[in-house]
C-alpha cells in the first residue's frame, strides 16, 4: 500500500465522521448554560422554586442545602415552582467490635421522594426519587460519636441536593 492510499483513506475517514457528527451537532447543549424555559433561563427558573419545610434534622439540612444550591444569590424572584420533599434515613451498623459489642461504624441511607410542581394552575412538573448514604466512625466518647452522624447527614443533606438541583436544571432545561 502506498501513501497516497493511506490519505486518501484518512481523508475519507474524517469526511464521513464529519458528515455523521454534523446533524447531532444540535443535540448537544451544557446543562448550565443559557437554555430558555417558556421564555426565561434556566437559571431564572431554579431561582423561582420554593422549598417546603421538612420536619427532622436531615430535611432542615435539606432544605438549607437546596436553598443555596437554588438561589445562592439571595435574590428574591417571584416563585413559580414548590418543591415538596418526604425524606426517609436508615441507619445500618455492619461492623461490631466482639469485645466491647458495639458497632465500630455505622451507615446512613437516606431516600428523597420529591415532586415539583407549578404554583399557579398545580401541574405536576417532575416527580422522582434520590437516594445518599455516608458513612462514620463511631467512638466510645459520646459527642464524637453524636457529632460524626450529624456530619455524615450534613455530607448527604449535600449530596442529595446537588443530585436534586441537577436533575430539576435537567427537567427544566428540556421542557419534557
Amino acid at each position: 500500500m502506498s501513501s497516497p492510499d493511506r490519505l486518501l483513506r484518512a481523508c475519507r475517514s474524517v469526511l464521513v465522521l464529519g458528515a455523521l457528527a454534523l446533524p447531532l451537532g444540535g443535540c448537544l447543549r451544557p446543562l448550565y448554560g443559557e437554555a430558555k424555559i417558556g421564555g426565561g433561563l434556566v437559571d431564572a427558573g431554579l431561582k423561582s422554586i420554593v422549598v417546603d419545610q421538612v420536619q427532622d434534622r436531615l430535611g432542615h439540612y435539606l432544605v438549607e442545602e437546596l436553598g443555596f444550591e437554588l438561589n445562592g444569590s439571595g435574590e428574591q424572584v417571584p416563585h413559580r415552582y414548590r418543591l415538596t420533599m418526604n425524606v426517609r434515613e436508615n441507619v445500618q451498623a455492619a461492623i461490631v467490635n466482639t469485645a466491647t459489642g458495639r458497632a465500630d461504624s455505622a451507615t446512613i441511607m437516606a431516600t428523597v421522594d420529591f415532586a415539583l410542581v407549578e404554583i399557579n394552575g398545580g401541574r405536576e412538573i417532575m416527580r422522582a426519587k434520590a437516594f445518599a448514604s455516608a458513612s462514620y466512625d463511631r467512638s466510645p466518647q459520646r459527642f464524637a460519636a453524636v457529632r460524626a452522624a450529624r456530619d455524615a447527614e450534613i455530607r448527604i443533606a449535600k449530596t442529595l441536593a446537588d443530585q436534586l438541583r441537577t436533575r430539576i436544571a435537567a427537567k427544566l432545561a428540556t421542557g419534557t
